[in-house]
């Protein structure tokens, strides 16, 4: 018999690694909820051409997973989020504006593995369709600052402009009907540094004079004010530095990056990525986005205007810093309380269960028949916080011993009391 594997890029996931994914979901959900953000849902399969004709993804759209569905159809898994919401909004034009949705789901990306990236992995985005005000970018980035501030991460929120980057692209004499293949090199400028970069533009066919002076001016050093004096001096016709002036006053903290690029080529102005400020054990990036005011009026096709901003949460890169960090919890289980039940009461030990689970308390049963010392064996491997023993005599008295197994101790209590200790 061939040994069981999984696919490449894909993991199982055990109780203890899903709670503490369910834990950073559900703090997500919240603070969206929170923020006026209101769920959606769609389908994880998508026709290729909605993926593919109208999304310019760049080089993610050579990742797409591809296959023909029994009518021949050409099918694709969702690569990303954003998307799915731009055809979501295509179809249904009678939509409220300002439209703000969350959404937490899987996508798939045929792509490199390394830490932090699989090819099946969750997003969790924000975005806000319908406002072209940078008020709108602002907010997503306050909940940025907010969430990661909430997980106690130490990041860096990096703020920069498309528009401004295809200027600083024309400034070097760089052909700009090649802006997206200079995009996609200037973006990995973290990863390979200017070298690399110039490396690959040069394979790419691009002059070298050419190339040597576009690095030079993203080599600008100084705070954001000093970067963006020396832009604003260059390309004094850029609006898009005024709108990075008034990005950076709403919000705080913020870090003008001017090689921030983002490799999907949808972008139309601002862009954003999160990334840890300490990056010495882990480079890659936490969130990411930006605004792409183009693309839902591309799908919608009826001359509307859909300005739209939003971003992503990577959910495995973050979880893979808190892990690192020592900075989440990872619990065996959900339970909070087991009952062992002691002789011939099960219907009881179940009733009271049952009363437990209305009260929002998790309960699990003894299923097994177990003796007593095992009971305590089980709840100690599983990290149940608390055993409950039910006999006959607890019962007649009405009285409970409750075993807190963090501690050791032991108290005989009535269930009302029991039901008090275990909601603190």
């Amino acid at each position: 018999m061939a040994q069981v594997q999984l696919a490449k890029g894909v993991r199982d996931f055990a109780p203890n690694e899903k709670i503490a994914r369910n834990y950073l979901v559900d703090t997500l959900k919240k603070l969206f909820e929170n923020y006026g953000f209101n769920p959606i849902e769609t389908p994880i399969i998508e026709r290729l051409e909605t993926l593919t004709a109208k999304s310019e993804g760049g080089e993610t759209l050579t990742e797409i997973f591809k296959f023909k569905d029994q009518g021949d159809r050409e099918i694709a898994l969702r690569f990303d989020l954003t998307v799915p919401l731009a055809r979501f909004v295509a179809m249904n034009p009678n939509l409220k504006m300002p439209f703000k949705r969350y959404q937490i789901g899987r996508v798939f990306r045929d792509g490199p593995i390394k830490l932090g990236r699989y090819r099946e992995f969750w997003q969790c985005d924000i975005d806000v369709v319908g406002s072209s005000q940078m008020i709108a970018e602002a907010e997503i980035l306050s909940l940025v600052k907010d969430f990661f501030s909430r997980i106690n991460l130490d990041v860096d929120v990096l703020v920069n402009n498309r528009l401004l980057l295809n200027k600083i692209i024309k400034k070097s004499n760089l052909p700009e009907d090649k802006t997206d293949d200079i995009l996609q090199s200037i973006d990995k400028l973290e990863k390979i540094n200017s070298d690399g970069v110039k490396k690959e533009l040069l394979e790419k066919g691009f002059e070298e004079a050419k190339v040597d002076e576009l690095l030079r001016m993203l080599d600008v050093s100084g705070d954001d004010k000093d970067k963006l004096e020396y832009f604003s001096r260059i390309l004094p016709e850029a609006e898009e530095i005024n709108k990075i002036k008034e990005l950076l006053k709403l919000v705080d903290g913020l870090k003008f990056t001017p090689e921030l690029a983002r490799g999907l080529n949808y972008y139309t102005g601002t862009v954003f990525e999160v990334k840890l400020k300490d990056q010495s054990k882990f480079s890659s990036s936490l969130a990411g986005g930006g605004r792409y005011d183009d693309m839902i009026g591309n799908y919608a096709d009826n001359g509307k205007d859909y300005p739209a901003v939003g971003i992503a949460f990577g959910l495995e890169p973050i979880l893979e810093v808190l892990k690192m960090q020592n900075k989440i919890a990872m619990p065996e289980t959900v339970t909070k309380l087991l009952i062992a039940s002691i002789g011939n009461v099960q219907k009881e030990s179940l009733e009271i269960a049952n009363m437990l689970r209305t009260k929002n308390i998790n309960v699990e049963i003894d299923l097994m028949n177990r003796k007593l010392p095992k009971n305590i064996k089980y709840a100690l491997s599983q990290k149940i916080p608390f055993v409950l023993f039910v006999g006959e005599n607890e019962l007649a008295e009405k009285k409970f011993k409750l075993k807190n197994m963090l501690d050791n101790s032991e108290e005989i209590l009535s269930l009302d009391e029991i039901i008090n200790k275990l909601k603190c």
